[in-house]
């Protein structure tokens, strides 16, 4: 298969994991383990195994002027995108808190406007619009069965946590270009690591490993492995080949699985703000993402 292929086909699985994992790390959090915790324990597992891996990845060596963009995308790629999104996780639903996500997109192409300065047609903009409608009604009115405690702050971490995604693929866009993804990816869990300590440290201290359930340990195992290590490998094979409103647009899958799974599962049902809602952000993200046909 070509690169592209590859690349696409990362991407997919990404969107397969993240779906999937709205719901078991739901059921992680916060009765077993509290969402700060949670990551504490994501990102240092994910910053061993990347580390381990690189002693097999080819040898560079990162240029000085180069490590305040790997920061930077510690910041938003680590520490805030996983601190707003497990917290949110934990008061909203999976169902809700994927919709959201859907609006990266938009964001990628706004950020892509601000500091690309790419031109933003009105068609464009009034799909941009359409989705933050659509995503402004679920934050505010959605709703949800089983443990949404306050799916309100819920959603609205969620889309902080959209935002800083959507940040995230365009400062790192430019250390694909330069480097082999083992070499600096190691780097951005290691600073990530250290901006999430203070934040989880104490909840990773609560954590009472004795009364887990066997099948809530095999959940903090995938999102570890899975939803940390290999989502982010795969996100990184998916950028070197495809621009980062691409790799974005595959985040409009994410809805779908996690749908699924969730209802499939009895955690999470269907209902109209969510079905509304879901409509106004596609048609949104379609139109900002629809290019015009050729004359």
């Amino acid at each position: 298969m070509s690169k592209r292929t590859w690349a696409l086909l990362a991407a997919t699985m990404v969107s397969i994991i993240y779906g999937l994992s709205f719901t078991i790390a739901k059921d992680v959090m916060p009765t077993y383990v509290k969402p700060f915790g949670f990551i504490l324990l994501r990102v240092f597992g994910a910053t061993i195994l990347f580390w381990l891996v690189s002693f097999f990845g080819p040898k560079e060596k990162i240029q000085l002027n180069d490590f305040p963009r790997i920061i930077a995308a510690a910041f938003f790629g680590v520490a805030l995108n996983m601190l707003t999104f497990f917290k949110g996780l934990s008061f909203t639903s999976p169902i809700s808190a994927a919709v959201i996500m859907v609006t990266t997109p938009i964001i990628v192409l706004i950020l892509s406007a601000i500091i690309m300065k790419e031109k933003i047609k009105s068609r464009k903009i009034f799909g941009i619009l359409l989705g933050l409608l659509g995503t402004g009604f679920l934050i505010l009115y959605g709703k949800s069965i089983g443990n949404a405690t306050n799916a309100s702050l819920g959603n609205f971490l969620v889309f902080i946590n959209a935002v800083s995604y959507a940040i995230y693929l365009i400062v790192v866009k430019k250390l694909m270009d330069k480097y082999n993804a083992f070499t600096f990816v190691k780097w951005i869990y290691s600073f990530g690591l250290l901006m999430v300590l203070p934040f989880g440290w104490n909840e990773y201290q609560q954590i009472q490993w004795t009364v887990i359930p066997t099948y809530i340990l095999w959940e903090i195992g995938f999102v570890v492995l899975f939803t940390t290590f290999f989502t982010y490998l795969f996100n990184l094979i998916s950028m070197r080949e495809l621009k980062p409103t691409t790799v974005a647009v595959f985040i409009y899958l994410q809805p779908l699985f996690a749908t699924v799974f969730a209802m499939s599962l009895g955690k999470d049902e269907l209902t109209w703000v969510k079905i509304v809602s879901a409509v106004l952000i596609f048609v949104g993200v379609y139109l900002v993402t629809q290019k015009k046909s050729s004359q």
